[in-house]
């Protein structure tokens, strides 16, 4: 197996993997957006709430919040020492409490934890009028987008990397111009691939250049994608995956041993 950085910036980070199968690296997906562990609101006490939004409103626009993740401190509740009842090792308070005219803001949460906090602090919550007031103990859990998607890490997709082959085309200057991620271009009279690795798949310049252009993608390597919403970073996220492949592997070999 090979990775290798293809892009990176805020919203999203690309790599190249390669000698993986289609198998192997859904797996891979699938473990970071079902099985990585996040903080996310899972309950909220109100105590008062004269704003527009009823309550039930402003529980599901606060369980939405990102909320960055330390998983070195906290754990799942069905595996924690108290067994789900909530402890301070897999549970955290945090509190909201404003006064209109205002629009409130998810940095206007205050956490018992530092380090865990909202992600994107300019996200609106509620807006207040005049004596409006929102009051409201909020309580946060370890958990993973298999059983809700607001504990989901972010959004992971892949393809397979594009192999493209340039044959006899009788009009290059088409080809150049119909391909949405232009990545033709014309040397002379010849046409000639910029970079493959963008190339979305979508097949506009096969049917441009009738079929003098071949493009498949790669069923051993594939590219990569993921897009964190801010409360990991796509390094944590992707080792964290890793330990659970590695920790699910151990339970089917442990498994087999018992069998007699």
């Amino acid at each position: 197996m090979e990775m290798k950085q293809l892009s990176k910036d805020k919203e999203q980070i690309t790599f190249l993997v390669k000698g993986y199968s289609p198998a192997e690296t859904n797996t891979l997906r699938r473990i970071m957006v079902n099985k990585v562990p996040t903080m996310a609101i899972d309950t909220i006490e109100v105590i008062e709430n004269s704003s527009a939004l009823y309550n039930e409103m402003l529980a599901h626009r606060m369980g939405l919040l990102p909320l960055k993740t330390d998983l070195k401190s906290y754990f799942i509740s069905e595996k924690c020492k108290c067994q789900g009842e909530g402890c301070a090792r897999c549970t955290l308070q945090l509190t909201l409490e404003a006064e209109g005219p205002c629009i409130v803001y998810a940095d206007q949460i205050k956490s018992m934890d530092p380090k865990v906090i909202p992600a994107h602090s300019k996200t609106p919550i509620v807006k207040l009028l005049e004596n409006q007031k929102v009051k409201l103990i909020a309580t946060a859990k370890l958990g993973s987008g298999k059983n809700h998607m607001k504990f989901s890490p972010g959004l992971v997709f892949y393809k397979g990397l594009p192999q493209i082959k340039i044959g006899k085309v009788s009009n290059p200057k088409s080809v150049v111009a119909i391909c949405p991620k232009k990545l033709y271009k014309l040397d002379g009279s010849k046409l000639k691939m910029t970079e493959s690795t963008d190339c979305t798949l979508c097949k506009a310049c096969v049917d441009a250049s009738d079929k003098g252009i071949e493009v498949t993608a790669s069923d051993k390597d594939f590219i990569i994608t993921i897009e964190p919403w801010g409360q990991l970073s796509p390094k944590e996220m992707i080792e964290s995956a890793a330990d659970t492949i590695s920790a699910q592997a151990k339970d089917v070999i442990d498994a087999i041993k018992k069998i007699k």
